[in-house]
């Protein structure tokens, strides 16, 4: 197969650890230039010098340090072919009793701040004639997750506008697109194992056998598994998808 990311730049965001830092290790690995962004610049300079990536500092919930980001990229790495917006998941809980600076807290972060550095990188890749965006979302988008309303209910937007942003830009070679993961084993994983097992008053054990008991496959994914489908996505293979959804979940998704 014919992959097509050597020499090619990438901006990974929330990259120090889980999903984030195993798509950019991917990237490097098939020989992209990598850049990583975490809110915390150590942690992002401890996991950056392993993969031999460069580190930067942004909040994405702050647009002027999303400014400051795609400024000190292009200085450092010249521009952005391959764009990938992630961003924390917020705190679970349900959908009722969510104060209104909470919604807007996490709104900022999942979405504006993302949109906009794609706005920013754009206009470069369309010079080019390529480019790749690439979001890591949740299956919550499709099917809801039961304690996880925030993420249920800002996520799609992101879909949406991946969506709409992919057919404006198919034309100049560029691909906007999504990975949904299934139960990948992180950290965030297993905050969210805990909280339910809190919630529901059983182990973590319990928790995690009922899950995998939904999971055709039969076990929680490794971040390895999700990479590899973002990396498919960055390559020249992909270059015919586009605004499409793809799924590294085990088969736990059971609807369209």
């Amino acid at each position: 197969m014919k992959i097509g990311l050597g020499g090619k730049r990438a901006l990974v965001l929330g990259a120090s650890k889980g999903l984030g830092f195993g798509i950019a290790k991917g990237l490097a690995d098939e020989g992209a230039t990598v850049a990583i962004a975490s809110r915390g610049l150590e942690a992002a300079s401890a996991v950056a010098k392993t993969i031999g990536a460069k580190a930067f500092a942004c909040d994405t919930g702050k647009l002027d340090q999303i400014e400051a980001l795609h400024a000190a990229v292009t200085k450092e790495l010249g521009g952005v072919d391959v764009l990938v917006l992630n961003s924390g998941g917020p705190p679970p809980g349900g959908a009722q009793g969510v104060s209104s600076e909470q919604w807007r807290k996490s709104f900022e972060a999942m979405f504006v701040g993302l949109v906009r550095l794609a706005d920013l990188v754009l206009p470069a890749m369309i010079e080019r004639k390529w480019g790749r965006i690439i979001s890591v979302i949740s299956s919550g988008v499709i099917e809801p997750i039961p304690n996880l309303a925030i993420s249920n209910a800002i996520r799609p937007a992101l879909v949406g506008w991946g969506k709409s942003l992919a057919s404006e830009v198919a034309r100049h070679g560029i691909t906007v697109n999504a990975v949904a993961p299934g139960r990948i084993a992180t950290d965030r994983l297993l905050q969210l194992d805990k909280a339910n097992a809190e919630k529901q008053g059983k182990s973590v054990a319990e928790i995690e056998a009922a899950a995998k008991a939904r999971i055709p496959a039969g076990r929680y994914g490794t971040v390895e598994d999700y990479a590899a489908v973002a990396v498919f996505l960055a390559s020249e293979a992909a270059s015919y998808v586009t605004g499409s959804i793809l799924r590294a979940d085990g088969g736990q998704i059971a609807s369209h």
